[in-house]
């Protein structure tokens, strides 16, 4: 993160894609105290012990990006900061990684005062919305315009704005 936010501090770039950790992972997390490696930690088959692990997992994850995101805030950019400038996407591919369900994935939107998304709230969309839905809407906020993205339907409605 702290790489990323040197490129777009220095105007390197200002698009990325940030993958956390590969599908098939292995890495374990000694420094959160999990010895478990990440893939197969994820097909829980709902015990509770591994689940717990799974949301420590998440949340080391989580705290890492929230870290990414408030220095972002306190980063001078033009007429306020970067984060001010920038539109985040975080989330997973799946909503429940034992059964590999890739549909009702949690997805956060971090936008600043460039783009208004009438954040600060949980917003869910009717089942089956695929998820390139928003991501088509999050384009047209970034002033892309395109008709489709993969299976895409249309842009969503429920951001502000738009």
């Amino acid at each position: 993160f702290d790489l990323l936010m040197l490129a777009y501090q220095s105007d390197t770039t200002r698009i990325s894609t940030f993958l956390m950790a590969r599908e098939l992972s292995v890495r374990t997390y000694p420094e959160i105290g999990i010895a478990d490696p990440h893939h197969p930690l994820s097909h829980h088959q709902n015990r509770p012990e591994q689940l717990e692990k799974q949301g420590k997992l998440n949340l080391f994850h989580m705290r890492m990006f929230s870290y990414f995101v408030e220095r972002m805030s306190k980063l001078p950019d033009g007429d306020g900061s970067l984060l001010d400038h920038s539109l985040l996407l975080y989330g997973t591919g799946m909503s429940d990684s034992n059964t590999h369900l890739p549909e009702d994935v949690p997805t956060v939107v971090i936008a600043g005062k460039l783009f208004d998304t009438g954040g600060g709230r949980y917003v869910r969309f009717p089942d089956g919305t695929p998820l390139t839905n928003l991501h088509l809407t999050l384009l047209a906020k970034m002033g892309v315009q395109t008709e489709r993205l993969g299976d895409s339907r249309g842009p969503l409605n429920l951001l502000a704005g738009i």
